[in-house]
């Protein structure tokens, strides 16, 4: 029934199996990937027929992960998994970066990656896996890819990088990077590190590189018994070439000239109107007319020609910069009265406003995962409306561009984040991009920056983020810094590099042809740190480090620990204790299991009375010490007095008064105020207390002074 085909090897610390045949069978291709006790089927299909009139590549790719892989069942009302979680959408992201520029350039094919997480061993992390799955389903799909690519995790502990690192192990490991790749060069980068050096980073990448190039047999491997028949693709349509030849003649000094202008607005206008003036000189040609669809390829391909070629024949780029140049840089700070923290940094035509808040351990975000939930004290979010672009467009929840831009700005901060211990608010940035041309994320982590700083977060060191870029034609290239939007979507990398003076924090990179040389990545890094430096510089000049503290609009947060025999006491029965403290003084109070205890106010003052409170509910009364107290109940041998938070104590009836008291009610009465001193502990620990020793005006003790 079944025509399996299963191949394996032992790969890192596990056995990695390849399996094709008995499941998803109607797929192009499907291949169920194990590695240790972690399962992934991942699934490739290709629409038969192109869709017409479109000059992309219509992929989608989504990985998800189900709760039954680690035997959960899913939160919520209807116990079903709902959207995207953001690592599914984040994983979605690294699968499609380094596949789909592997992909026959004239292929128009609807196309679908489903990667599906069926188990999941708490060891090894689904999204490598998923990957190398999705690798091996297209190469035996018969779908126009030209891969297979492999996939690596890369940790670096005690000076030695460590091939798939344990879940648990990159937790604590100085880096977690995934790398992707043929077997010629890598195609993509993905990378959170602690402060590590270029020669460090470098030295990751091509470690990664080499561990999966076995990945890459492996697939090959499979499919050369499993692999379908190749799809034929349609070659280019009759005459094409000509149209390409009568579109440059038409064009290229115009769109050159275009080009030459440097601010953007202009030179979109200009370019936008040597476009409409191609298209009117072509509005009577009969091969432009049956070749409608292909027009908008060729002017793009004319652009990218007339672009590429200027830079590497001149070394000049659009706006006049050599390679290595930064546009200028403007931060500012402060710049909104009422935020914890606020910056506006400007790069050129690129601008990013970033708003730090800070918040209690009760505004941590909660994160259902699959490995299991945790707590989140960081948060950065992203947002890039239409207008930051000089367009109107659709506003809504944040797409996946968003959450992979707030993620990569996170990945470089989060390492320079201070203690939870030493700094124990939780902290929240949005970063609204107002204006891009270049790298509108990268941007993002140096507004971030000094937002934090601002705000008086105690950031280790400033960050700074720097995007690169590359034109490769041949043997020939050039590695540009601080690249605009244009040298973007005409080049060949996009190279995003971010850290402080001392060390890389976050290294993304894609590729859009089909890799790149270890070469190219050590020119891209050295450069990419001296413009880092370089704008590091111009940040200082808005605010050189983190203020002394938090701003006046901030809560203040005061922590503390209590006995844990204590926290019943501090609760009180049914919550009842800690709501009276939290409704008389307005405060945010948190109580950990350890006795660690948290108390936030925005009013210093009210925020000292619940601290107050608190210690008074859980600190021991001292002997022969004095306190003002509350009678709260008489009977006939003395009264009960409230003197020490919830505490209460015994004055006998012969502790009431120097003179012979015959009833307690001839003296105080429920409701009075008295002074009252503890004069001894029963065997209960009981507290007895007196009143006649103690001067119920001036509360003076009695006994010291006939002493």
């Amino acid at each position: 029934m079944f025509n399996v085909v299963r191949k394996e090897m032992q790969w890192g610390d596990a056995k990695l199996v390849l399996e094709t045949g008995k499941v998803a069978r109607q797929a192009d291709g499907a291949v169920m990937v194990t590695y240790g006790e972690t399962v992934v089927l991942c699934t490739a299909v290709g629409a038969k027929s192109p869709r017409p009139d479109i000059d992309f590549f219509p992929l989608t790719v989504n990985y998800q992960e189900k709760a039954f892989a680690a035997g959960k069942i899913p939160g919520g009302f209807f116990k079903r998994e709902g959207r995207p979680s953001e690592k599914e959408t984040l994983v979605s992201r690294l699968i499609d970066r380094p596949i789909r520029p592997l992909f026959h350039p004239q292929y128009r094919n609807e196309t679908q990656i489903v990667c599906t997480v069926l188990s999941h061993d708490m060891e090894h992390d689904p999204d490598v896996v998923a990957m190398i799955g999705a690798s091996a389903a297209l190469t035996i799909s018969g779908l126009p890819f030209m891969g297979p690519i492999g996939a690596a995790r890369v940790g670096y502990n005690d000076g030695e990088f460590v091939l798939n690192p344990a879940t648990e192990t990159v937790k604590g490991s100085a880096l977690d990077l995934v790398v992707a790749g043929t077997r010629e060069g890598v195609m993509m980068v993905e990378s959170e590190a602690s402060e590590l050096s270029e020669e460090i980073m470098l030295g990751a990448v091509k470690f990664g590189h080499e561990q999966f190039q076995s990945v890459i047999d492996l697939i090959i491997d499979l499919a050369e018994d499993a692999a379908k028949d190749p799809r034929d693709i349609a070659g280019l349509p009759d005459g094409y070439d000509a149209l390409v030849a009568k579109i440059a003649a038409l064009g290229t000094d115009s769109l050159t000239a275009a080009y030459g202008h440097v601010v953007k607005q202009d030179r979109s206008a200009a370019v936008s109107a040597a476009k409409a003036d191609i298209l009117a000189k072509l509005a009577d040609d009969e091969i432009a007319d049956a070749l409608k669809g292909k027009i908008s390829t060729i002017l793009k391909n004319l652009e990218k020609d007339i672009v590429r070629g200027a830079i590497l024949k001149t070394g000049k780029r659009i706006d006049g910069r050599t390679g290595s140049d930064v546009r200028p840089i403007m931060g500012e700070v402060s710049v909104l009265p009422r935020a914890h923290g606020s910056a506006l940094f400007t790069r050129g035509e690129t601008q990013a406003l970033a708003v730090a808040t800070l918040g209690t351990g009760q505004d941590e975000q909660i994160v259902d995962a699959l490995d299991g939930e945790y707590r989140e004290g960081f948060m950065l979010h992203y947002n890039f409306p239409p207008y930051s672009v000089g367009e109107a467009g659709r506003m809504g929840s944040p797409g996946r561009r968003e959450i992979g831009h707030g993620k990569l700005a996170w990945r470089a901060i989060h390492p320079l984040m201070p203690a939870k211990d030493a700094f124990p608010y939780t902290v929240r940035i949005v970063s609204e991009v107002t204006e891009s041309n270049g790298s509108s994320s990268m941007a993002t982590v140096c507004a971030t920056s000094l937002a934090m700083m601002d705000g008086g977060v105690p950031l280790l060191r400033p960050v700074a983020g720097i995007a690169m870029g590359l034109i490769k034609e041949a043997d020939d290239f050039a590695v540009l810094s601080d690249i605009m939007g244009d040298e973007d979507h005409l080049g060949d990398m996009d190279f995003k590099v971010a850290g402080t003076e001392v060390g890389i924090t976050s290294l993304q990179m894609d590729i859009k042809i089909t890799s790149v040389t270890a070469e190219i990545m050590q020119i891209a890094l050295g450069q990419a740190r001296d413009g880092r430096l370089h704008i590091l510089g111009e940040m200082s000049k808005a605010l050189p480090e983190a203020r002394g503290e938090v701003s006046g609009n901030a809560p203040t947060i005061t922590q503390f620990s209590i006995p844990r025999d204590k926290i019943r006491d501090v609760i009180g029965s049914g919550g009842k204790v800690i709501r009276e403290i939290c409704e008389e003084t307005g405060a945010k109070v948190d109580i950990e299991d350890d006795g660690s205890i948290t108390v936030a106010h925005t009013d210093g003052a009210k925020g000292k009375q619940a601290v107050d409170w608190i210690k008074s509910i859980v600190a021991e009364p001292e002997l022969n010490h004095i306190y003002d107290g509350k009678v709260v109940k008489a009977v006939d041998f003395g009264a009960f007095v409230n003197f020490f938070g919830a505490r209460d104590g015994l004055v006998h009836i012969s502790e009431l008064a120097q003179e012979r008291v015959k009833q307690v009610s001839d003296v105080v009465k429920e409701g009075d105020q008295v002074k009252v001193k503890v004069i001894g502990f029963d065997d209960r620990g009981k507290i007895k207390l007196s009143m006649k020793r103690v001067d119920q005006e001036t509360g003076a003790d009695l006994d010291a002074a006939e002493a």
